[in-house]
């Protein structure tokens, strides 16, 4: 299996979770209607991505069935995911903002491999990489806007109303 593989499976993994993350968050804090709003269309984006990777993936016989990225691998990223009985112990704003960090750390570990495609994509002559990773990079780097943007803004008054 070659690097440009093996980045389109970890991607396609790290969409996948984002996606799943983002319908997680909006659902969690839905009283908060821009978070709801904003992380439902942001999930369709990710998944959106999920389909034109496994797309890409197919068309160089990689299809994506089972687990995307072996464990061993040197783009696996480990998750040390709370239990869900844990995550109401936190007060509500505390909940968002980490909430909104994990979102953001994902996003960023999906720019990045966005980033080495477009690299692999140019250094290789590869149209329909470098038109793959021009298509769906940018929304990416907007999730990451998202995020940092509803950080900056709830952090000052959550941390310190506490």
């Amino acid at each position: 299996m070659n690097g440009i593989v093996l980045t389109l499976r970890a991607l396609h993994d790290g969409e996948q979770q984002l996606a799943d993350d983002l319908v997680t968050v909006a659902e969690r804090h839905r009283a908060e209607h821009e978070v709801h709003h904003v992380a439902t269309d942001l999930a369709t984006w990710s998944l959106a991505h999920v389909r034109r990777l496994a797309e890409a993936a197919a068309q160089r016989d990689a299809e994506q069935e089972g687990p995307a990225v072996p464990p061993y691998s040197v783009f696996a990223t480990p998750r040390a995911k709370e239990p869900e009985a844990l995550v109401p112990r936190l007060a509500p704003g505390l909940l968002l903002l980490r909430d909104l960090r994990e979102l953001h750390v994902a996003a960023a570990e999906n720019s990045l491999h966005w980033e080495m495609l477009a690299q692999a994509a140019q250094a290789t002559r590869d149209t329909d990489l470098l038109q793959l990773v021009s298509g769906c990079h940018p929304r990416t780097l907007r999730q990451m806007r998202w995020t940092n943007t509803m950080i900056k803004n709830l952090a000052p008054q959550i941390l310190t109303s506490l």
